[in-house]
């Protein structure tokens, strides 16, 4: 089942906020006084749930399950990816969009971070579409 249109874009502006707060917190964390490790893996969370409500939006499933299972095999697939090396993925990962999209240095952290980050997007999706449902009956 997918879900309705404008469910869809709430997705999409959940996502870009989520987005919004990453380049945040990567540009102003430290100057706010946040500690090193509420700026790394604070984005590494928002990160996660990022990689949720794309997969939620793109793909328009209500089944989170599915979507937190299938968003999970991507963040290991990226994380993993970290240990492959060419000049070429190197080159890229030294830019500010292959930092932010793949990252440079593997780390079982960031694991648990996504997977944070991806259980409390699932959890929020959660509830929004069950307080949807009784609000529509």
């Amino acid at each position: 089942m997918t879900a309705p249109r404008s469910i869809r874009v709430q997705r999409c502006l959940a996502a870009l906020l989520v987005i919004s707060a990453g380049l945040l917190l990567r540009r102003f964390g430290y100057d706010l006084g946040l500690s090193f490790f509420v700026v790394k893996y604070g984005g590494s969370v928002l990160w996660g749930a990022m990689v949720f409500l794309a997969l939620a939006t793109l793909t328009g499933s209500v089944n989170i399950g599915r979507l937190a299972f299938a968003a999970f095999l991507i963040a290991l697939i990226v994380e993993f990816s970290r240990l492959y090396h060419t000049p070429e993925l190197d080159a890229f990962r030294l830019t500010t969009a292959g930092k932010l999209l793949l990252g440079r240095v593997f780390s079982l952290w960031n694991i648990a971070a996504y997977a944070f980050g991806i259980g409390t997007a699932a959890f929020v999706e959660a509830w929004v579409l069950k307080r949807g449902r009784r609000s529509s009956v």
